[in-house]
């Protein structure tokens, strides 16, 4: 725990006051992000404080793993390897320290996969010479089922979906969580890129070669960061059956300026830019002008109303744009993503998604 001094650092003020839903959201106890973050008073012991916690959950999985509890085995490691993502997840001044929070992420979860209820594996799906990292999960009993892509942000990966791939599989989808270039294990090899239709369209070319996927029904949910991949994606790869977009920019640098700083460190990063202001440049490229009239297939889209990353307006022009069916779902103080408001969008969005992929 760090020694208390006369004054907090913002950024963990900030992230006392405004990050609780999406912890919890994420696989992190709400007592522990209370315990956690109260213990903090500097933003330099932010990863370690968290990963301390998280090897507490880590020991219990592991212990319960030597003892033949497989199912609790997995259920801990679950969430050591959320609280592990979240030690790292926005620690960008302190790569090494962030990176080794990450392995330990990664490694936790993919102990914990072959545990689950239902159980996952680790792909490494080539492309450019290199790989994409995901987790694929498939409902219990089902032959064949259509796949749901989850999308991360630019501070999101695969290691905090566990809880969203749920809401697909209790209703027969398969999921598929991606670290797609610039994002979780994929952001050491590649830049994040804004035609993210190439990378996609080679992990449903994978998944097309499966036998035990239904690559005819592909539907791709994003958060963030992805709530402008699936557009985008949408728009170029025809393949995708349904699109679910969450608190997605139109165009990312139009909302670059109000971003708070640590978000900012983590586009430096992530574009593998030397500064933030050449970040910032890069993401001129990230925009949907005439794209998201090339949408044709059905699409759900979230418009956050008390979002001060992403404007809620630019879900309003996206959703007014597409040219296929959309339905725009507008929340009354929701934040970004709306992980406070989860009750009006996460089930609803779940059995939007299971009737158009047939499920």
């Amino acid at each position: 725990m760090a020694t208390p001094t006369t004054e907090t650092d913002p950024r963990v003020l900030h992230a006392r006051r405004a990050w609780l839903a999406r912890f919890v959201a994420g696989g992190v106890p709400a007592s522990d992000f209370m315990e956690v973050t109260q213990g903090i008073e500097r933003w330099e012991d932010w990863c370690s404080a968290w990963s301390a916690r998280a090897a507490i959950h880590e020991t219990v999985g592991r212990q319960a793993l030597d003892d033949g509890f497989t199912l609790s085995a997995g259920q801990h490691l679950t969430t050591a390897a959320a609280c592990y993502h979240f030690a790292k997840f926005l620690f960008c001044e302190y790569p090494d320290e962030m990176k080794t929070a990450h392995k330990k992420a990664v490694e936790c979860r993919t102990l914990a996969l072959h545990h689950l209820a239902p159980p996952g594996e680790r792909l490494e799906i080539p492309f450019e010479g290199k790989h994409l990292f995901a987790n694929l999960r498939r409902p219990s009993g089902a032959d064949r089922p259509p796949v749901v892509l989850l999308i991360p942000g630019m501070d999101s990966t695969k290691e905090e979906f566990h809880y969203a791939e749920q809401f697909y599989l209790e209703r027969g989808m398969a999921t598929l969580s991606l670290d797609g270039p610039g994002q979780g294990e994929s952001e050491y090899d590649f830049p994040v890129r804004h035609d993210y239709e190439v990378p996609c369209g080679a992990v449903i070319d994978w998944l097309q070669a499966r036998g035990d996927l239904n690559g005819a029904r592909i539907g791709l949910h994003g958060i963030s960061m992805g709530g402008y991949y699936v557009p985008r994606v949408a728009a170029f790869e025809k393949r995708v059956t349904a699109a679910i977009a969450n608190s997605g920019a139109y165009s990312i640098q139009y909302n670059f300026d109000q971003r708070p700083d640590t978000l900012k460190e983590a586009y430096r990063m992530r574009t593998h830019s030397a500064t933030v202001a050449e970040a910032r440049e890069k993401t001129a490229a990230f925009d949907l002008e005439g794209v998201a009239a090339k949408i044709t297939c059905p699409m759900f889209v979230i418009a956050a109303l008390e979002d001060r990353i992403t404007s809620p307006k630019d879900a309003e022009r996206l959703a007014s744009e597409v040219s296929g069916p959309v339905t725009l779902l507008r929340l009354e103080g929701a934040n970004h993503v709306a992980q406070n408001r989860a009750h009006m969008w996460k089930t609803q969005a779940a059995d939007w998604m299971a009737g158009h992929l047939g499920a």
